[in-house]
């Protein structure tokens, strides 16, 4: 699983008890679920079918760097299926798990359209073909 974006617990972001809101990272998790699947599908048309249980392990406290790591499980015929993982940046501690995001790709009239993905596709990947151009 590859951890790219990152956040600072700053306060704005903490509930009564001083530690990072639960609500405030499902976000941040849904935000970046859904442009990771933006971007394996191609297509900025996708929605939020389903989350899985989620199982917060351990809290993050204002001034953490946290880091959110998410990759593809299974392609549906018009559907990604993503695991997440949050955890500290620096302690590399477990802050939560979710097993199961489920995006739908949309058509253009808004209903679910097959994507024809089968696999990840990298980013070193899907500039091999302009490279390619280039010579």
């Amino acid at each position: 699983m590859n951890f790219h974006t990152r956040k600072w617990v700053k306060p704005e972001d903490l509930n009564p008890n001083g530690t990072l809101f639960g609500g405030s990272l499902l976000r941040w998790i849904d935000e970046e679920a859904a442009i990771y699947a933006i971007v394996q599908l191609g297509n900025q048309k996708v929605v939020t079918k389903f989350i899985s249980e989620i199982n917060f392990v351990s809290s993050a406290r204002q001034g953490d760097i946290i880091e959110l790591g998410i990759t593809a499980t299974e392609f549906g015929r018009s559907s990604i299926t993503l695991t997440c993982e949050v955890r500290n940046k620096i302690t590399r501690k477990s802050i939560l798990t979710v097993d199961k995001l489920v995006f739908v790709n949309l058509g253009a009239d808004g209903l679910p359209a097959p994507h024809g993905k089968t696999e990840i596709t990298y980013i070193k990947d899907q500039f091999k073909d302009d490279d390619a151009l280039a010579d």
